[in-house]
Order: structure tokens, then C-alpha cells, then sequence
């Protein structure tokens, strides 16, 4: 059997980009079960609680909802449980610092399989405040409306 190439997007947390304000990203393994391996092979995880936390040195992913397998059997796994992340331990340390900062946090943006691996794309992200928001919302509504007018210019010069 061929081993998988390229990437295969699983989940993405859409609303992160919209809550946060991504300051950089990394890309780490996940330590998974053989049904979760299953059940994200079949496309179904939500990434819309989820967040990262340093422990003892380790990086945990929490609250990343991944169904159980519908296949499996009384080994199937906890749907919401803590996972372990593979990071390097300069990495780990970088994060850390970072986060210590005030107002920075830890988000999953993506989990996709790399290659046949399981892997998340975490950010490291500041809240964005409700004015933000709403200002971010108008620049693109505004760029939107100027982009359809230079479109319907162009066609009348046709």
C-alpha cells in the first residue's frame, strides 16, 4: 500500500482568526489512540473549545472534541481528553516564555495529517477586543464593496 502524501486537512477553528489576533504559529504532532486516528481519518473533529496549556514541561491539547470511532468497540476512546503534543523542548520553552506575557494564549487553528501523520497547527494568539472585531469586520466588508465596484467598472469598459 503507498504511503500518503501531502496534506489532508481535518478541522480548522475558523472563529479563531475572528477572536484572536495571531501573533505566530507551530506545528505539532499529537500523541492519539488508534480510534482517533479513525475517526479523524473520516474527517470529523471540532476544534471550537479547544486550547493548548504547558505542564511540567509537556504541551497538552484540551477540549478538541474528536467523536468516537462508530466501529469501535469497548475500546474506544474519551471524546473531550487531554493529548499530548510533540514539540521540541526549545520550542516548548519559547512558547512558554511567550505566553507568560500577559493577554497571550495558546489556539488550535488546524489539525490535519501531514504526510499520513496526525498534526495540529497551534497559535500563539492575543484576544481581540469587541471594537476589533467589528472594525476588522467593516475593512473587509469595505474592501468587498470596492473590489465589486472595480469589477463592474472593468466589465463596462468591455
Amino acid at each position: 500500500m503507498p504511503r500518503e502524501r501531502g496534506e489532508k486537512v481535518v478541522a480548522t477553528n475558523r472563529k479563531a482568526r475572528h477572536d484572536y489576533t495571531i501573533e505566530d504559529t507551530y506545528e505539532a504532532g499529537i500523541v492519539l489512540t488508534g480510534t482517533e486516528v479513525k475517526s479523524l481519518r473520516e474527517g470529523r473533529a471540532s476544534l471550537v473549545d479547544g486550547y493548548a496549556f504547558i505542564d511540567g514541561g509537556e504541551m497538552w491539547l484540551d477540549a478538541v472534541h474528536i467523536p468516537e470511532y462508530t466501529e469501535g468497540t469497548w475500546n474506544n476512546h474519551a471524546p473531550r481528553r487531554k493529548r499530548k503534543l510533540l514539540l521540541h523542548k526549545q520550542e516548548i520553552i519559547k512558547i512558554s516564555h511567550k505566553t507568560k506575557e500577559g493577554g497571550y494564549t495558546l489556539v488550535p487553528l488546524k489539525i490535519y495529517f501531514s504526510d499520513g501523520r496526525a498534526k495540529v497547527e497551534l497559535a500563539i494568539a492575543k484576544g481581540k477586543r469587541e471594537y476589533d472585531k467589528r472594525q476588522a469586520l467593516r475593512e473587509r466588508q469595505d474592501k468587498r464593496e470596492a473590489d465589486r465596484a472595480m469589477a463592474s467598472r472593468r466589465n463596462l469598459g468591455d
